[in-house]
């Protein structure tokens, strides 16, 4: 299969990252590139679905990644993949062999390795400049759910119509489970026997780069995991936080350590983001340090500053998170910038995923969650947008009987995907999302 025939298979599949923002996955697909890498870093803890799909579904994953690198005329296939994760590489190590473009990289059990842009130095030793695209230093990466999307696509001419979703912590029995798109976060956590709690709290995507979302929510093609947690937990009370008071304790209480920018995944990297800098210039009110604000553009969210590094307890994630919203309102975009040289102490100053943990409060819940079984909802509610880019047109009308898979939207102009029916059905309602019923 050609370059081209695979980027409109994957368009017209309705493939997109599966996780983080949810990029059009054809749209990456470049010829300038010389590396394919397969993001198995797993990067959130508590997360466990990339490693457990890769095991299970090896010889389709790997099938599909070595096509796809085909194609591309790579010269190398990498799967990135931490070397804690040995039950995975027992399962794939043998199967590689078969594949004459694909190799192994493992990786130590830090966070967050599966940042797009850590992991491709920790691949090639190549740092993708501060406002470029991975493609600028030749790499391609992918996630392990969506490069099994493709095979099911390239293959078995499956379009994505459910998720994968680990769902742990407060809920009675810990599992990662298929769930058809637009199903409710409620009928996800009851499936796997309900909350172990009166008022449970629902976490969306991760306890590090989550947010929180009601049982009325619905799973999209990017959410990855539903942590189900106590009101009082550190994690809820850490994403409830105000920005105004978070100003105003940064105020009274930074003491300009920097541990937020000595730790800080991206600044390691030469990267110009500097969450001190940022936090002085907001703590003194200072608006004449215009690069303290406008270097936030380049801050990736994950959450090491204000959940690992900082001893007072201050948000810099959040505070950073309010200046690039705002920034972008202003229609400023980050700018490409040169790079410092790599930090020479970063190896010594990545953060354990099992400090991490037992930092955030979750060691308790750091259980098991294998593959489960799928979840049959009567009903889903599907977004019409659920990545980044143009939404997807609407084809199907209301009173319309669809069946699972039939496309229901077109992609859009530009860069975006079509959409596909995730159960079988009647269409009652069509507008910003399309909601079915499964016949009775």
């Amino acid at each position: 299969m050609t370059l081209d025939e695979i980027k409109t298979k994957l368009r017209e599949s309705g493939i997109v990252g599966a996780g983080g923002a949810g990029f059009p996955s054809y749209a990456k697909l470049s010829e300038g590139a010389d590396t394919l890498i397969l993001n198995c870093a797993e990067c959130e803890p508590l997360l466990t679905l990339h490693r457990r799909l890769l095991a299970e579904k090896g010889v389709e994953i790997l099938t599909a990644f070595s096509e796809i690198g085909k194609a591309l005329g790579v010269k190398r296939c990498v799967i990135g993949i931490k070397r804690a994760y040995k039950s995975t590489l027992d399962a794939i190590t043998p199967l590689v062999s078969q594949f004459e473009n694909v190799e192994i990289k493992t990786l130590r059990e830090v966070y967050p390795a599966g940042d797009e842009i850590v992991l491709i130095y920790q691949v090639t030793g190549r740092v993708v400049a501060p406002g470029a695209l991975p493609i600028s230093v030749g790499a391609i990466v992918y996630n392990v759910e969506t490069i099994y999307n493709a095979y099911l696509a390239l293959h078995e001419n499956l379009p994505v119509t459910e998720k994968l979703v680990t769902v742990v912590c407060e809920v009675a029995s810990p599992q990662t489970v298929r769930v058809p798109l637009g199903t409710t976060v409620g009928e996800v956590v009851a499936y796997c026997g309900g909350a172990k709690i009166a008022e449970p709290v629902f976490v969306a995507g991760g306890a590090m780069m989550g947010k929180i979302v009601s049982s009325q929510d619905v799973i999209t093609k990017t959410t990855n995991a539903i942590l189900v947690l106590p009101e009082e937990h550190p994690v809820v009370q850490s994403k409830r936080r105000k920005p105004v008071i978070d100003a105003h304790r940064a105020a009274s209480a930074c003491c300009q350590c920097r541990m937020c920018t000595e730790l800080c995944p991206r600044h390691l990297l030469g990267h110009p983001i500097d969450p001190a800098r940022f936090m002085r210039a907001v703590s003194n009110r200072n608006i004449t340090d215009t690069d303290a604000y406008l270097n936030a553009m380049y801050c990736s969210g994950c959450g090491v500053c204000e959940s690992y590094s900082c001893m007072q307890g201050l948000s810099p994630r959040v505070l950073l998170a309010v200046a690039k919203q705002e920034l972008r309102k202003g229609g400023i975009k980050p700018e490409k910038r040169e790079l410092a040289p790599v930090h020479i102490a970063r190896d010594l100053r990545r953060v354990p995923v099992e400090r991490l943990t037992a930092r955030l409060g979750l060691e308790k819940y750091s259980v098991s969650a294998p593959l489960g079984g799928a979840v049959k909802p009567r009903r889903v509610r599907v977004p019409l947008s659920m990545h980044i880019g143009a939404p997807s047109v609407l084809i199907a009308k209301a009173g319309e009987s669809v069946v699972k898979g039939q496309k229901i939207a077109e992609a859009g102009n530009g860069l975006s995907v079509a959409l596909h029916a995730p159960i079988s059905g009647v269409v009652k309602l069509a507008g910003n999302e399309i909601v079915i019923e499964a016949e009775k």
